[in-house]
């Protein structure tokens, strides 16, 4: 915006309004004579022309100082209603040095003319400033809303980086507790689990700045995950697969499925005679389901809350349909919503 210029739109509105208001304006003070006498004509158009012109730069610098007076959004009513009487006064000053510089050439003017003139002056005052005020609040709002969806945005991804954060030492801090365990009990087994333990770990350092991640890269993630699990667990835990092909482009956000196996392990008992079987399949409905078998520990188990609540925080932060969890049948199911970008 220029200095004088109150909106964009400033030099076609005033383009269109000018040469109508000038032209009405001296109808209206001068009657069908205007219209008839060529030499009235020239004169007074041309007079009210150059200072009604440059008049509209003062009631724009008005109109920009009650701005910058009352700059914000919620102000507008009060800015409005200052700037009307303020811009009122003005263009009822210049439309009577009008009147004036017209008898100073010789044409009279009728007094009942002059009223009608000054109110039309009014009129189209208060039309054009409550144009220059609405193009204006248009152009705030979407500066605002621009701005509010920025930092909204900001602010969500903000949010996912803690949720990252989260998730990282909290599956470094249960996996090196295995880990462990197994040094003690099995060796062997512990220098397995450690080279499994790795390669998981690759996969989550790589996807850490992800929102989202392929459903089929996220399989074979889980498998690997898996397979850290059967070193502790052998049969007594078994993972059952069925997923459809046509969604393996579909995305959700990375280690989602980490997060719903370890809740399975972590709150179910996994024994030889009660074996836990965790599912994973997709339906014609284009989500996954994520169940297991009901087999609560008798124990209570400590949550800190990092895995359902996760996993439902960020899709509402993604701006997906929130997944749906439930226990029905002996069995708790997830239902995650598969996000397919364009």
């Amino acid at each position: 915006m220029n200095r004088f210029a109150y909106t964009r739109q400033d030099h076609l509105i005033r383009g269109i309004v000018l040469p109508i208001f000038v032209l009405t304006l001296n109808c209206i003070l001068l009657g069908k004579a205007y219209w008839h006498d060529w030499k009235l004509f020239i004169i007074t158009t041309t007079l009210s022309s150059c200072i009604y012109y440059f008049h509209w730069f003062t009631n724009n610098a008005i109109a920009l100082w009650t701005h910058r007076l009352y700059p914000f959004y919620h102000q507008f009513g009060l800015r409005a209603f200052i700037s009307y009487i303020l811009v009122s006064c003005s263009s009822s000053a210049i439309t009577f040095v009008i009147f004036q510089l017209y008898k100073l050439v010789g044409y009279t003017l009728v007094y009942e003319r002059q009223v009608w003139a000054f109110g039309f002056v009014l009129g189209v005052v208060i039309l054009v400033a409550s144009i220059y005020e609405g193009t204006n609040a248009l152009e705030q709002w979407k500066k605002y809303f621009i701005e509010s969806e920025s930092l909204k945005k900001a602010q969500l991804q903000s949010q996912l980086e803690v949720l990252k954060n989260q998730v990282n030492p909290h599956f470094l801090f249960n996996s090196l507790n295995s880990l462990g365990s197994l040094i003690e009990e099995d060796p062997k087994q512990a220098s397995r689990f450690l080279d499994e333990l790795s390669s998981v770990y690759r996969y989550l350092l790589r996807t850490n700045d992800q929102d989202l991640v392929e459903l089929h890269t996220e399989i074979q993630f889980i498998q690997s995950y898996f397979n850290l699990l059967h070193t502790r667990h052998g049969s007594s835990l078994q993972l059952v697969m069925d997923i459809d092909p046509s969604f393996h482009q579909y995305q959700i956000p990375p280690l989602t499925l980490q997060l719903l196996v370890e809740n399975a392990v972590k709150h179910n008992i996994i024994l030889p005679d009660q074996e836990l079987v965790v599912q994973i399949r997709t339906d014609k409905n284009g989500e996954l389901l994520v169940s297991n078998n009901l087999q609560r520990k008798k124990v209570r188990v400590l949550s800190n809350g990092v895995g359902l609540n996760n996993i439902l925080t960020k899709y509402r932060m993604l701006g997906q349909a929130s997944p749906k969890i439930e226990e029905q049948d002996g069995q708790f199911m997830v239902t995650l919503p598969l996000i397919l970008q364009a």
